[in-house]
C-alpha cells in the first residue's frame, strides 16, 4: 500500500514543445553560421594566416553572439545561437536526469511487482442464471459480452447500452434442450460461434441473427471423413485468429473439423486423431495457435497432437501421448503471445506449460488444482509473465479460486477467493479486464479503476432511470355530519368490508337462476324444444302434408288443362306436327287392391 501511494503522488514531466523548437533553432543557425565562415577562411588564405584568420572569425562569432544575447530580451524572432550554459543551469540539469533516474527505477520496481499489474481493486457481478456459466465470451473491441450455460440460454450484454441495472438486452435459446458447451468471438467481432451439445454448430452475428448452421452427418458411415459433418455431441471450438472466414470444431465421433463460412453444406477439412494403439481419440478441446500456423487437440486418451496449418492434416507435426492421465477430459488449451509456448489445463488436477521446440517433456507442472468441469479455462497474461488458472470448489474446500501463477519460474503469485467454482475465465488485453464464469450462474468482471478503460465502467457511470409516476384524480368525499339521513353519504370503507355486508344482503348476493337444460329439474320444466326427442315431434307436427308425396302422377296431370289452353314452353314448337297425347286412366280394381295389400312373402311368383 505504501509503494502504491507513494506512486499515486509522483507526477510525469511536462516537456515544453516550443522551447524544445525554439532551442534547436538557435542551434542550427548557429552551425550554419561555423560552416560559411570556414568555408570563407579557406578560400581566401591557404598560407600561414590560416590559423590566425581562424581564430579571429571565431571571436568575431563569439562577441556577434554576445551582442545577441544581450539583444536577445528585445527582440525573440533573431535567432543565431544559445548562450554558454551557466552553472548553476548545470547542476540543475545533472539533478533533473538523478531525478529521471531514480523515476525510471522506482517504474521498473513497479513494474517487477506482480500484485500492481493486477486489475483486481473493484469487481461487477453479472447474473446470467442459476446454472453452470459453461460459455463465456468478449469481443476485440470490448464493447459487447456474450454469455452461455446449461440454462440452453445465450445472453447478450451491452457495456455502452448497459445502466447500473446491469440486465442483458437480450436472450435466445439456439439450441432448443442442448446447453450451450462453448461460445467464441471472431478475430473481427462480427461474429459468434455457438458451440452447444447436439452435433451441429451455430454462427450467428452480434445481434443474434442466424449466419450459418453446420450440417449433420451420417452416423452409420464408418470413416468420418466420408460425412459431411459432425455425428456426435461438441465438445469445444475456436476461430482462426487472421482468416475471419474459418472456425474448428471438435466432437465425441473423434474428429476435428474446419469450417468456412462461405461453404456451410460441407467441412472444409477433417482431422482424425490417433491413440498410441492406432485407434480413434476423442478431442475434448482445440485451439489455434496466436499466428494461426499450428492446430493443437487435447485427447480423452490424455495426449496433446498439434499439425500444421500448411500443410495437410495427415501427419502430426508434434504430439505428446503421455501429456495427462488416460481417461481425463483435457478441458483446455491456449497458446502464449510468442507463440513459443503452451499451457493444458488438465482433467487429473493440473495445469502444465509446454514449449512447442520441445514436446517431449513438459516445462512446469502445478498439480492438486481441482478440475470438476470439462471447460474450466486457462489463459495467459496479456504480457505473458502470468499464467491464470480456474479451481472448483470440493467438499474439502468449499469455496472455488482463480489462480495466478509466474511463467517462467511457476510460483504461486496471488489468489482470488470465489463462493463457487470458478468455470470460464479470460483476461482481456484491451480493456484490461479479468471476466469470470462461476458455477452458481454469475459473472463477475474484475477491473482497476485507473488501468483499466471502458467495458462495465461505462455501465455503473449510469443511473437506473427513475420509475415515472401517473398522477391520478381520486374523487374527493364532501363529510356533511348534519345533513338529513335521506342525503347523508356513507362513510368510505374498505373493499372487503364492502364485500362483507354485499354478503349479507339477500338482494345483492342472489345469484340469478341458470337455465334449464334437460327435462328440467327442482320443479322447474324444460324449455319447449330443448330435447331432440322434442324438437323431432315438434318438426313432424309443424310439417304441412303435401299431396305431390302422395300422387306424383296426378300433381303433374293437375296442369295439363292449362297447358292445353295456354301451351308457353314446348308444347308450341311442336304444335304442327306434334300428336295428341292419350294418358292412361288410373282404375283400380279390387283384385289388385287386395293383391298389393298382401305381403311380399304371400305372393306367387310367376
Amino acid at each position: 500500500m505504501a509503494e502504491q501511494l507513494a506512486n499515486k503522488d509522483k507526477k510525469a514531466r511536462v516537456f515544453d514543445l516550443d522551447e524544445m523548437l525554439y532551442e534547436a533553432r538557435k542551434s542550427a543557425a548557429k552551425v550554419e553560421y561555423c560552416e560559411e565562415i570556414k568555408n570563407d577562411v579557406a578560400e581566401e588564405n591557404n598560407s600561414e594566416n590560416n590559423v590566425v584568420g581562424l581564430s579571429a572569425s571565431f571571436l568575431q562569432l563569439k562577441s556577434k553572439e554576445e551582442r545577441e544575447q544581450d539583444n536577445d530580451d528585445d527582440d525573440d524572432d533573431e535567432l543565431i545561437g544559445p548562450a554558454p550554459p551557466s552553472e548553476n543551469k548545470m547542476a540543475s540539469e545533472e539533478k533533473e536526469k538523478e531525478a529521471e533516474n531514480e523515476e525510471e527505477e522506482s517504474d521498473e520496481d513497479v513494474e517487477f511487482n506482480i500484485h500492481n499489474t493486477l486489475p483486481l481493486s473493484s469487481n461487477v457481478t453479472l447474473q446470467h442464471g442459476n446454472k453452470i456459466v459453461s460459455g463465456l465470451a468478449l469481443d476485440s473491441s470490448g464493447a459487447r459480452l456474450v454469455s452461455g450455460g446449461y440454462d440452453y440460454d445465450v445472453k447478450f450484454w451491452d457495456f455502452a447500452g448497459m445502466n447500473s441495472s446491469l440486465h442483458s438486452f437480450r436472450t435466445i435459446r439456439p439450441c432448443e434442450c442442448h446447453p450451450i458447451r462453448d461460445l467464441k468471438y471472431s478475430a473481427t467481432g462480427e461474429n459468434i460461434l455457438i458451440v452447444a451439445g447436439n452435433a451441429q454448430a451455430k454462427v450467428v452475428d452480434r445481434d443474434a441473427h442466424e449466419i450459418m448452421e453446420c450440417p449433420k452427418g451420417d452416423q452409420y458411415i464408418v470413416d468420418m471423413s466420408s460425412t459431411k459433418g459432425h455425428t456426435a455431441m461438441l465438445n469445444c471450438g475456436s476461430w482462426h485468429p487472421k482468416k475471419r472466414e474459418e472456425f474448428m470444431t471438435c466432437s465425441n465421433d473423434g474428429t476435428v473439423r474446419l469450417w468456412d463460412i462461405n461453404q456451410p453444406k460441407k467441412h472444409k477439412n477433417v482431422i482424425k486423431p490417433k491413440s498410441i494403439q492406432g485407434r480413434r481419440s476423442i478431442p475434448t478441446s482445440c485451439a489455434y495457435s496466436r499466428d494461426g500456423r499450428w492446430v493443437a487437440a487435447a485427447c480423452q486418451d490424455g495426449s496433446v497432437q498439434i499439425w500444421d496449418h500448411e500443410k495437410m492434416f495427415v501427419n502430426v507435426a508434434m504430439k505428446n501421448m503421455k501429456a495427462h492421465v488416460n481417461g481425463t477430459d483435457t478441458s483446455c488449451v491456449c497458446f502464449s503471445y510468442d507463440n513459443l509456448q503452451f499451457a493444458t489445463r488438465g482433467g487429473d488436477d493440473t495445469l502444465k506449460l509446454w514449449d512447442v521446440r520441445n514436446l517431449s517433456k513438459s516445462v512446469h507442472v502445478k498439480e492438486n488444482l481441482s478440475n470438476l468441469f470439462p471447460m474450466t479455462d486457462c489463459f495467459f497474461s496479456p504480457d505473458d509473465k502470468l499464467i491464470v488458472t480456474g479451481i472448483s470448489a470440493t467438499k474439502d474446500h468449499k469455496k472455488g479460486k482463480l489462480a495466478f501463477f509466474d511463467r517462467i519460474t511457476f510460483d504461486s503469485h496471488f489468489e482470488v477467493e470465489f463462493d463457487s467454482s470458478v468455470v470460464r475465465c479470460f483476461w482481456h488485453p484491451r480493456l484490461n479486464q479479468i471476466v469470470c464464469g462461476c458455477s452458481d450462474g454469475s459473472i463477475k468482471i474484475y477491473y482497476d479503476d485507473t488501468k483499466s478503460q471502458r467495458g462495465p465502467k461505462l455501465s455503473l457511470a449510469k443511473t437506473k432511470p427513475k420509475m415515472k409516476q401517473v398522477e391520478m384524480m381520486v374523487g374527493q368525499n364532501i363529510i356533511t355530519p348534519h345533513a338529513l339521513p335521506m342525503f347523508r353519504t356513507s362513510k368510505p370503507m374498505s373493499t372487503h368490508k364492502q364485500e362483507e355486508r354485499h354478503r349479507k344482503d339477500p338482494l345483492k348476493s342472489h345469484r340469478p337462476d341458470l337455465p334449464v337444460s334437460g327435462h328440467g329439474e327442482g320443479g322447474r320444466v324444460g324449455a319447449h324444444g330443448s330435447t331432440l326427442s322434442q324438437y323431432v315431434v315438434k318438426q313432424l307436427v309443424l310439417r304441412k302434408t303435401d299431396e305431390r308425396d302422395k300422387d306424383p302422377r296426378g300433381a303433374i296431370l293437375r296442369h295439363a288443362k292449362e297447358a292445353e289452353s295456354d301451351p308457353f314452353w314446348v308444347a308450341p314448337a311442336y304444335q304442327a306436327t306434334q300428336p295428341k297425347p292419350i294418358f292412361q286412366k288410373n282404375v283400380e280394381s279390387d283384385e289388385d287392391t287386395e293383391d298389393n295389400m298382401e305381403p311380399l312373402w304371400k305372393k306367387r311368383r310367376v
